[in-house]
């Protein structure tokens, strides 16, 4: 890899790593008027067009299991959500949207238009935002088939016969 090649991963990831912030504080303020969380939203998200099981939805959102068990079982207790029997699974239950979670959502959305078309003039129209959309859905995928195809890169193996400096004081 050339030196141009990291800076500009690097600068990918930076870029990536701060548009998620923004994101997220955007998502909390569009989400909190409705009663939900960005992180609530997300999970709501990932079942309105039909029920998943969490290990779907984590895989869907690229996030822990466990986060979004954490999450689903609280819409579950606030009402937002239910579990339904998996018929494919015994175990892992489907998680569904209740009305009153489609109804929160629904209250996100002239937020979310008025966002929406806010981004797509700050960009300079559709099809900058359209275009915008295919390279991080192209730049995900190929992050995708990276991980897929290899393990990470292993740390370089330490020099034969160097112990790693002590970092306990003497007993002097």
């Amino acid at each position: 890899m050339s030196r141009e090649e990291q800076d500009a991963l690097s600068r990918t990831a930076l870029g990536v790593f701060r548009l998620n912030g923004q994101f997220l504080a955007v998502s909390e303020e569009l989400a909190r008027p409705a009663g939900l969380t960005a992180a609530w939203w997300q999970v709501l998200g990932a079942v309105l067009h039909g029920p998943l099981p969490v290990a779907g939805i984590a895989r869907a959102m690229g996030i822990t299991r466990q986060s979004v068990q954490r999450i689903a079982d609280l819409l579950v207790a606030q009402g937002l959500a239910s579990y339904e029997p998996n018929p494919a699974h015994r175990r892992a239950k489907l998680l569904t949207p209740t009305p009153e979670g489609r109804a929160a959502v629904g209250r996100i959305g002239p937020g979310h238009a008025e966002l929406a078309a806010r981004l797509t003039r700050e960009l300079g129209g559709r099809e900058a935002l359209a275009e915008t959309a295919r390279i991080l859905e192209r730049l995900s995928a190929a992050m995708e088939a990276i991980s897929a195809s290899q393990a990470p890169p292993s740390p370089p193996p330490s020099r034969a016969g160097t112990a790693p400096p002590s970092r306990t004081p003497s007993p002097d």
